[in-house]
């Protein structure tokens, strides 16, 4: 129940923090930027107003949450450091002397339950770009797509693997704190059951807590933190033995990743306006009308996509054409189903080149056919490994019993292509088509400073509020620098 957490107290060591907190702390920057009331409007239908105890600031929550990203803590060490670091207490609006601080479980809790049903990513993502609009620093009419991979926490591990892999490094670093421990560590399982191995991990964790001195050594607790919090926040999931929304994506024609895909657009200022987080084998281009709609309702008036060779299929030149929008990307005619009635079953994966059938198995080949004269009524084709086909769940309607190949087929000519061929050799094309590599630079501090490169939890859900949480911070990060 929301008692008084509708109105936020002014916190009265204000002037302490003034003194004590520099001006250029960031989280202090992040608190003078961001009104977070909002929380309060977005949240409103997951709490009741009338019944229940009064539940904890779901503001404060949210801090908590923000914390975990800007400083990659597990809930256990992000609640711990709240005790002694008085910049965690001023972003909390918590006193100076305060102890009684939440248990580490209710941020499971918050997350679970609160931020269920909720469009969280595009919620945050149009809060950064409201307050970019205010200050005044974001002008550009143009947007700068791409999309990025994240790996799956489990990685195609069964989740005894992982749990063995865990238990296997606290086990390590113990040695090395204090060797003798070894003679008082439960004995390792080795049933392979996944009830025996969570068991003997929870017994695990309670031998070294039983031993306080141990338990604080900052190089114990941090494997400890990890063992603790797969087990008890992710156990539904482990008990799947993987991650069951994660799937197999291409990056190049020889290399692959498990896990998930997000796609983003990019102003020219760099701040993130839209983005939709998929499981790993979708195609870029099919996301970009949901990208550039997606940017109009946050604010941008988008009059400008600037992309790679993955966004130039058929369907995104007819709609930039209709809606007047200039589309800088490069063309390449197999992007293009061309008169293909369905076109949305195979997708073009334009790191390898080929494409992938709606099962997710990639072409092993292509060849190119028809006469050669000008591309007229030339096709290339793409062959399938035809016995991954004999015992798809979905070969009914799309591989015929008794075939010995698997094709698919593209035309290659299309007069909208011939209109793309032309803009791409004016100069205005060359010169836009430059500025596409200030969007790798955001994938890039989004995986190497805010640990978007491996997932934090299981499931899609999972990714997407990571990847909301994590969009909304590298976007206030950027505002705040702007600013200066």
């Amino acid at each position: 129940m929301l008692k008084g957490q509708l109105e936020i107290e002014v916190n009265k060591c204000h002037n302490l923090y003034s003194l004590i907190i520099p001006k250029d702390n960031i989280l202090r920057q992040i608190n003078d930027l961001v009104d977070f009331t909002f929380v309060y409007d977005e949240l409103m239908m997951n709490y009741s107003l009338s019944m229940g105890r009064g539940a904890i600031d779901p503001i404060m929550l949210f801090k908590y949450l923000l914390l975990k990203v800007i400083y990659e803590l597990s809930d256990e060490d992000v609640v711990e450091r709240t005790l002694y670091d008085m910049s965690f207490k001023y972003f909390l609006n918590l006193a100076p002397e305060e102890t009684n601080l939440i248990d580490p479980s209710t941020l499971t809790k918050f997350r679970k339950l609160r931020l269920k049903d909720m469009n969280l990513l595009d919620i945050l993502i149009n809060k950064t770009v409201e307050i970019a609009i205010k200050e005044g620093i974001l002008k550009s009419k143009a947007i700068i797509v791409d999309a990025t991979h994240t790996k799956s926490r489990y990685n195609q591990k069964s989740a005894q693997e992982e749990l063995l892999e865990r238990a296997k490094n606290l086990r390590k670093t113990l040695y090395c704190v204090k060797p003798e421990i070894k003679e008082e560590l439960p004995t390792k399982v080795t049933t392979g059951i996944i009830e025996d191995i969570l068991e003997y991990c929870r017994l695990l964790v309670d031998s070294i807590n039983a031993k306080p001195e141990l338990a604080a050594n900052p190089t114990v607790k941090t494997k400890l933190n990890y063992l603790t919090e797969a087990v008890n926040d992710d156990l539904e999931n482990l008990k799947l033995s993987k991650d069951k929304d994660a799937k197999i994506g291409h990056k190049t024609e020889d290399s692959s990743f498990f896990g998930y895909k997000s796609h983003i657009a990019m102003t020219e200022e760099r701040l993130i306006t839209a983005a939709v987080i998929t499981t790993g084998e979708k195609s870029d281009g099919k996301e970009l009308i949901t990208l550039i709609e997606k940017s109009q309702e946050a604010g941008i008036d988008v009059k400008e996509v600037i992309g790679d060779t993955a966004y130039s299929e058929k369907k995104n030149l007819e709609y930039a054409k209709k809606n007047e929008i200039a589309l800088i990307s490069k063309l390449n005619p197999v992007i293009s189903q061309g008169n293909r009635k369905k076109e949305d079953e195979f997708e073009f994966n334009k790191d390898a080149g080929l494409f992938v059938c709606p099962s997710g198995h990639m072409a092993l080949r292509k060849a190119k056919q028809g006469k050669k004269n000008l591309g007229q009524n030339q096709v290339i084709t793409y062959y399938f490994d035809v016995e991954k086909c004999k015992n798809c769940d979905k070969r009914n309607g799309c591989y015929k019993e008794g075939s010995k190949t698997k094709t698919y087929s593209i035309s290659i000519k299309s007069d909208i292509h011939k209109e793309h061929i032309e803009f791409e050799k004016s100069e205005y094309f060359k010169k836009r088509a430059k500025e596409r590599y200030m969007i790798e630079a955001k994938n890039s501090e989004l995986k190497y400073q805010h640990g978007y490169d491996v997932a934090t939890s299981s499931g899609l859900i999972g990714m997407q509020m990571q990847g909301a949480l994590s969009i909304f911070i590298v976007n206030l990060k950027r505002i705040i620098k702007l600013k200066t």
